[in-house]
């Protein structure tokens, strides 16, 4: 089944999914396991690898930087490969990048390692927002990201407290092998059951993607991305002294509040999928306020255990629908170059990830303490209604031009934003 045919059969709201999203979602369970899997196997990888803990932690911010530098980078020298080529060719440079580390004893090829799997991952995550938004259809483009991220959302609930336990028996080296076989096989079932690009499919120009570059209205959305998910990971990320040194429970119960993190992060991605098609700004609106409503609770109650794990999974909740509702919008704005669009999201959330940890680190130094992290990311949410405000002033709906339909550039209609 091609792309196009697939669309057509999803082109009414609410329609059922193309298989394709569920491949998808999928692959993006694994991505999402490896970014943020390492966070728990720091210690033992520093360990082996004869480093401190903290300069093995330039192992996270070497997948960022690859992540920020390379989604937009491998999109466009793969512009004119099938994206279904591209898919199977990241997850077989993913296998490649943890086979490479796990049979490595030096760190600095560890690192090399890590930067590889980056950009696969970034590459991946780009197209498969294409593929994914291109196959639903215009109606059910947010609908088929929220399935597509809830592999994300699944990462954090199983895929990543399993990873750390399963490490902690049989090593991060076996963690690294257990992902690379399973990319390999989701790189087969992929290449197998992903639909094929119509052959007389337009095609993209190095023009038309750089293109989006110059379109206000995509870089509008790309600030909230930045903003909204950098100001809820910037708590996500410090949770753990918050719950130990402020509300007081034990470090063996901190997991059961993430995994509360991870159920509310799932559920966030579904739902925002589902209305987020309807009026995608309006949505847009309230995640980034409702992160911000959260965050101020967090600061005054995170002395109660109670209210605490309520809005830790509230913040999963109201956070992780960004990444249901962020590329849809970019590829609706940028849809000259819909591969570059989405891999400028991919590069914004990490952009935000990196700037709000940074400040919620130096927050957590001050005089604000654990509760400081909440406060930067408070800050961040807000801040993140400003672009959507402006988009809605302009009101994008009738200024944006009726692209082309084809394969490779999904149709966007010119339905009501607000």
């Amino acid at each position: 089944m091609s792309t196009s045919s697939a669309a057509k059969t999803s082109a009414e709201p609410n329609a059922k999914l193309p298989f394709v999203v569920v491949l998808l979602a999928i692959g993006t369970f694994l991505m999402s396991t490896t970014e943020f899997v390492i966070a728990g196997l720091l210690p033992d990888m520093a360990t082996d690898l004869d480093v401190s803990v903290s300069q093995a932690g330039l192992l996270i911010t070497a997948f960022a930087i690859g992540m920020i530098v390379g989604a937009p980078t491998i999109s466009i020298a793969t512009m004119r490969l099938p994206k279904r080529l591209i898919l199977v060719l990241s997850l077989l440079v993913f296998a490649l990048g943890h086979g490479i580390a796990a049979l490595s004893p030096a760190f600095e090829v560890v690192l090399i390692a890590r930067i590889i799997t980056a950009l696969a991952t970034g590459a991946f995550l780009s197209v498969a927002a294409v593929v994914a938004t291109s196959a639903a259809g215009p109606s059910n483009a947010s609908r088929a990201m929220g399935v597509m991220m809830s592999g994300m959302g699944l990462a954090i609930v199983a895929g990543v407290p399993l990873g750390s336990f399963v490490g902690q028996a049989i090593g991060w080296r076996g963690i690294f092998w257990a992902l690379a076989v399973l990319a390999l096989i989701a790189a087969a079932v992929i290449g197998r059951f992903a639909p094929a690009e119509e052959a007389g499919r337009q095609v993209v120009t190095f023009r038309s993607q750089l293109g989006v570059l110059r379109e206000g209205k995509l870089w509008l959305v790309l600030l909230t991305t930045a903003l909204v998910s950098g100001g809820f990971l910037a708590a996500y990320s410090y949770v753990s002294p918050l719950l130990t040194e402020r509300t007081g429970i034990t470090e063996a119960a901190v997991p059961l509040l993430l995994v509360g993190f991870g159920v509310g992060a799932l559920l966030g991605t579904v739902v925002t999928g589902r209305i987020g098609d309807r009026a995608p700004l309006s949505t847009y609106a309230g995640i980034a306020g409702g992160s911000a409503l959260v965050l101020l609770l967090l600061i005054p109650l995170s002395q109660f255990v109670v209210p605490t794990a309520i809005l830790v999974a509230l913040l999963g909740f109201t956070g992780m629908g960004v990444t249901a509702i962020a590329t849809p919008l970019a590829v609706r704005f940028g849809y000259s170059g819909p591969s570059l669009a989405a891999a400028l999201t991919v590069s914004a959330f990490n952009v935000g990830i990196a700037a709000a940890t940074w400040l919620a680190g130096i927050a957590l130094d001050s005089g604000l303490g654990t509760t400081g992290p909440s406060v930067v990311g408070a800050v961040m949410a807000v801040a993140g209604l400003i672009p959507i405000a402006i988009l809605a002033l302009l009101k994008v709906t009738r200024t944006l031009p009726a692209p082309v339909r084809s394969d490779a550039e999904p149709t966007l209609e010119h339905d009501l934003l607000v």
